[in-house]
C-alpha cells in the first residue's frame, strides 16, 4: 500500500570543509494523507535535514521521496514550510506577506479579487484579521508565527512542514498556538510533518511520532502511534493514561536508551 508521503531508503550526505558528514541512513518512512507526524530527538540527529528533504531544499544522497506519487525534486506549493524564525519580510505588512505567497501560487490562474479573498481567509483562520495592516516590528512574536502559518496555509498546500515553529515562544504562547494549530488541521485536514524538542507537544499534537536515533548517521529508530481522539483537550489529556504512556514510551526512547548523543549540532 503506498503512502501519500513515501521515504525510501533515503541516505544524506554532507561535504564540508572537515570532511564527510553522514547525517543520515536508511531511512524508510510513509505517512498517510490527513496524518499529523511529528519527528523527535536529541540535536544532531537530523530532524530538521529530514523535514527539508521532504521540503525539496536538499536532495538525497541516495534513496528517494515521494509525494502523492510524485518525485520530490524540490520545492513546490504542495509543501510549504514554517520555520522557527517567521522569517516574514519587515517592510510588508502581515496582509502583504501573505498575500505574496498567494499571489505566486494562483496569480496565473485567479483574479485579483480572489487572491485577496484567500489572503484574508488565511490571516482569519488564524486570529489576524485585526492586524492586516501591521508589520511584524509592531506585532509579537507569537503573532508573527501566526502570520507565518496564515502565509503557509493559503497557499493550500497538500502537505505543512513545520521545524519547531514554537520553540522560541514563551510558554502560554506556544501553548495557545499548540491549541490553535489542532483547531487548523481539523478544519484544512492537512497533512503535517513537524520537527519538536518538546515531548509533550509531540504527543499532543501527532497521530505518530518518529523517534530519530543519535547523528552522526541518525536513523529512524522507533515509529509510535498516538491512538487518541481528536479534538484533543490538554487539560483532559493531563492525567490520561494513553497519553501519559504516549509520554513515558518517548522519554524512555530519549532518555534511557539514546540519552548520550555524540554530537551537539544542530
Amino acid at each position: 500500500m503506498s503512502h501519500f508521503i513515501d521515504i525510501h531508503q533515503t541516505e544524506m550526505v554532507f561535504h564540508t570543509k572537515k570532511g564527510r558528514f553522514h547525517a543520515l541512513r536508511e531511512i524508510n518512512l510513509g505517512i498517510d494523507k490527513g496524518e499529523f507526524v511529528a519527528l523527535i530527538g536529541h540535536s544532531g540527529c537530523g530532524k530538521s535535514t529530514l523535514l527539508n528533504l521532504i521540503a525539496g531544499l536538499l536532495q538525497p544522497t541516495a534513496g528517494g521521496l515521494l509525494c502523492d506519487n510524485k518525485e520530490i525534486a524540490g520545492p513546490g506549493p504542495e509543501r510549504a514550510v514554517v520555520f522557527q524564525n517567521h522569517s516574514l519580510l519587515p517592510w510588508l505588512t502581515c496582509y502583504q506577506n501573505v498575500y505574496l505567497a498567494v499571489e505566486r501560487v494562483f496569480a496565473a490562474k485567479e483574479g485579483k479579487d480572489k487572491l485577496k479573498q484567500r489572503t484574508l481567509a488565511a490571516l482569519d483562520l488564524v486570529g489576524m484579521s485585526h492586524a492586516i495592516h501591521k508589520r511584524p516590528a509592531e506585532i509579537s512574536g507569537g503573532m508573527k508565527q501566526r502570520v507565518g502559518i496564515a502565509r503557509a496555509l493559503a497557499m493550500e498546500p497538500k502537505v505543512l512542514l513545520m521545524d519547531e515553529p514554537f520553540g522560541a515562544l514563551d510558554a502560554l504562547t506556544r501553548a495557545h498556538l499548540q491549541d490553535e494549530l489542532l483547531k487548523i488541521v481539523a478544519r484544512t485536514q492537512s497533512t503535517v510533518v513537524m520537527v519538536t524538542h518538546d515531548v509533550d507537544e509531540a504527543v499532543l499534537l501527532s497521530d505518530k511520532i518518529v523517534m530519530m536515533t543519535n547523528g552522526p548517521a541518525a536513523t529512524i529508530g522507533e515509529v509510535l502511534p498516538v491512538p487518541l481522539a481528536r479534538p484533543r483537550d490538554r487539560v483532559a489529556l493531563a492525567e490520561d493514561p494513553t497519553y501519559m504512556a504516549c509520554r513515558k514510551a518517548v522519554l524512555d526512547f530519549l532518555y534511557t536508551r539514546h540519552g548520550h548523543p555524540q554530537r551537539d549540532a544542530a
